[in-house]
């Protein structure tokens, strides 16, 4: 076995959102499995979402992670305390403050990276923490970005705004083709990544991510070649850089354990979950969950909630908490919804160990909000989708799903949902 001094040391560094650490938790078990020291960077809160699958990681099966815990400084910028994650922040208006504590993280980073043994070798870090390239750069070592999106997405956004496709029609709803791309699709440009629209409170923020991304060595992705369809080999020959597909990451829970630790303290237990889908027929139960950052308004959810019942089907619906929920929260208690379902439906109040439920033999179909690690999950499972998207590049996952890859269906859905003003995408 090679000395401490001479294994590659590899720093990992993902935004705190729930979509965007739970990749870069396995991804961190993926490359130490391969004989990589790894550092896990985040914030004490952040850790305690996955501290025990890292422990397990260590403890079982021998892998060098070490999960290097950075006081997040709340305080510091005017956020309250323990807001530590994108899922915690109740108003968009905090959306700023937040990207400045995240770049307050720079210096107990390069700090710890001083000290580190043996010293760093690279940094992979989200797309959207642009200084941790200075930091690569002090530390005369390669940063890869890591976007939690798919090949087919990043080039479709690319490829809009080398081409200002968007700029060709003349009202939102308009559809026009996106051009450059390995199979023929149209979107219109409502339906375009948040990127697209100024956002004047943090264009500032984004054209760091976007500076920042052009010095990099090169761009990780949570996908696989046969999933693309030539959209790696096209993203790659479009920003001149080496783009690695290292997907399908969730594939490295086996146990089921790890699979229902998975993000973050599941909102049911795991017994009770399984037994439940033990007890329904192969293909025969919807899972409906629509994202860690679903903000649908009560009423909408409430009208899901009817359908779910009237489709006389098994179902799994998984129902946010936090922002907005009371009002839902009361809706289920004054219509005893969990009593009229009981038997035929689950209702999970918070967070779902996804993975666990979507490779059950009793799931017949997935109600998404096409997220990337969703979609992925998705696709793994064998799982037909109903796509139901609400922002970012999520209506780009939906062309993808429907179109290219053709294992889902449409809701119908034309435009995204806002986030705190109205008229506003989602960033």
């Amino acid at each position: 076995m090679a000395s401490m001094a001479s294994q590659p040391h590899f720093v990992l560094i993902p935004l705190m959102a729930q979509g965007h650490m739970i990749p870069v938790v396995d991804m961190a078990r993926l490359i130490a499995a391969h004989g990589v020291i790894v550092s896990l960077v985040t914030t004490p809160h952040n850790a305690s979402r996955f501290e025990k699958v890292i422990y397990r990681a260590r403890e079982s099966a021998g892998l060098s992670i070490d999960l290097v815990q950075i006081p997040f400084p709340c305080q510091e910028v005017g956020l309250p305390i323990g807001y530590e994650n994108l899922d915690t922040l109740p108003s968009r208006e905090l959306l700023k403050k937040f990207y400045l504590a995240l770049a307050k993280l720079q210096q107990p980073l390069e700090t710890f990276l001083e000290k580190a043994t043996p010293p760093p070798s690279c940094i992979i870090s989200d797309k959207c923490l642009s200084w941790t390239s200075i930091t690569a750069q002090r530390f005369n070592i390669p940063r890869i970005v890591f976007h939690g999106m798919s090949c087919f997405s990043l080039l479709s956004a690319h490829n809009v705004r080398l081409h200002n496709a968007h700029l060709s029609v003349s009202s939102d709803s308009e559809p026009f083709v996106v051009p450059g791309m390995p199979q023929k699709f149209q979107v219109t440009r409502a339906q375009l990544p948040g990127s697209f629209v100024s956002l004047p409170d943090l264009d500032d923020v984004r054209n760091k991510m976007q500076e920042a991304e052009s010095t990099a060595f090169g761009v990780v992705v949570n996908s696989f070649q046969e999933l693309e369809h030539g959209c790696l080999e096209a993203y790659e020959k479009a920003i001149k850089k080496k783009v690695w597909c290292i997907g399908p990451v969730s594939l490295c829970n086996k146990e089921n354990l790890d699979k229902f630790e998975r993000g973050n303290k599941a909102s049911i237990d795991e017994k009770q979950c399984l037994e439940w889908l033990d007890s329904q027929k192969p293909r025969s139960v919807i899972y409906a969950c629509l994202g860690s950052l679903c903000r649908l308004e009560p009423s909408q959810l409430i009208e899901l909630g009817l359908g779910l019942e009237a489709s006389k089907h098994p179902f799994i619906w998984v129902a946010k908490t936090g922002e907005k929920s009371s009002e839902l929260e009361a809706w289920f208690v004054k219509e005893k919804f969990e009593e009229r379902i009981q038997g035929r439906g689950m209702l999970i109040k918070g967070w779902a160990p996804q993975v666990l439920i979507l490779s059950h033999p009793a799931i017949g179909g997935f109600l998404t909000h096409c997220g990337w690690n969703s979609t992925i999950e998705g696709v793994c499972a064998g799982v037909p989708m109903i796509t139901w998207p609400l922002f970012s590049e999520q209506f780009f996952n939906e062309k993808l799903i429907v179109e290219i890859l053709r294992i889902g269906v449409q809701v119908g859905v034309e435009v995204p949902v806002r986030w705190g003003r109205k008229r506003k995408l989602e960033f």
